[in-house]
């Protein structure tokens, strides 16, 4: 796969560059050794491209997992802990904490890193949310999130997001005092 697309988020990029060059190195690595061609394995199913042969989500995410580990980089899993003490009303829930947790796809050192295939809304949650989280939580102090293109997205199942989509509305949202240095980086097969 081919690194295209690099968007800087509250110095996302600068941060980057300054503290992790050489794992930055890594990622491009890592990128560029998983083989697009080899995940186009899902026939659609969808009215608007039956039979469709689209790339999968889930081989190229199984693919970035293989890549990322021979790396060294780790998954980081936070159990969560659930609030009970704002129900009203005597109301007495089961727990709902059982098993319930945060998960980052990839860190090392202090850099986190997301892979995208989904919906618009798990690339926002990624970056305004689940890295705010981990960095509040000491995991992390910059990001990187890696999501397709158009280009790419279009080759996949209707509702992915991508890379122009999540970057017009990064500029329109503006930057939040919460905010992390994040490098969003937009790749093609």
């Amino acid at each position: 796969m081919r690194i295209v697309g690099l968007y800087s988020s509250k110095g996302g990029e600068k941060a980057v560059n300054s503290k992790y060059q050489h794992l930055m190195r890594e990622v491009r690595q890592a990128v560029a050794a998983v083989d697009a061609k080899q995940h186009r394995t899902k026939s659609s199913k969808e009215k608007t491209m039956p039979g469709r042969m689209l790339y999968s989500p889930r081989s190229l995410n199984d693919a970035f997992k293989g890549e990322f580990s021979k790396r060294g980089w780790k998954t980081v899993r936070v159990k969560c802990d659930y609030p009970t003490e704002y129900y009203v009303d005597e109301y007495d829930p089961k727990p709902a904490n059982k098993g319930a947790f945060r998960e980052m796809d990839f860190i090392k050192e202090k850099l986190g890193v997301e892979v995208q295939f989904g919906k618009y809304a798990f690339m926002v949650y990624n970056v305004s949310a689940k890295m705010t989280i981990f960095h509040k939580l000491g995991h992390i102090d910059t990001g990187i999130e890696i999501v397709p293109v158009k280009e790419f997205a279009e080759q996949m199942s209707t509702g992915v997001s991508y890379f122009e989509q999540f970057i017009w509305d990064l500029k329109e949202r503006g930057v939040a005092d919460i905010d992390i240095p994040v490098l969003i980086i937009g790749i093609n097969g």
